[in-house]
């Protein structure tokens, strides 16, 4: 089942109120980088992110390395190809609430 894609001016309000995070893919995603000061606070992070992406059932993309973990957020059953929705919306206000 599709999901309801953002509308352009939905996608703005979001990156309005989320200036740490940068449109991607053509705007059909959110990424973001986080710096934390080694691996083990990099690693408490992703775990917290994981339980907030497992209770919402809205899994992140994302890399690690060290003390650097890469944040991706998109919806791929949006629209017909994949893009943001309001699940990346809700993701992103609980990952920046959690910092």
């Amino acid at each position: 089942m599709s999901v309801p894609e953002l509308d352009a001016k939905e996608t703005e309000k979001l990156m309005a109120d989320h200036p740490e995070w940068e449109l991607a893919r053509e705007g059909k995603a959110i990424t973001r980088t986080f710096q934390f000061k080694d691996f083990s606070e990099a690693w408490g992070f992703m775990s917290r992110v994981a339980l907030l992406a497992e209770t919402q059932d809205h899994h992140p993309e994302w890399f690690n390395v060290y003390a650097r973990v890469e944040v991706t957020l998109t919806t791929h059953d949006a629209g017909e190809s994949g893009g943001l929705s309001q699940r990346d919306v809700t993701l992103a206000r609980a990952i920046d609430a959690i910092l």
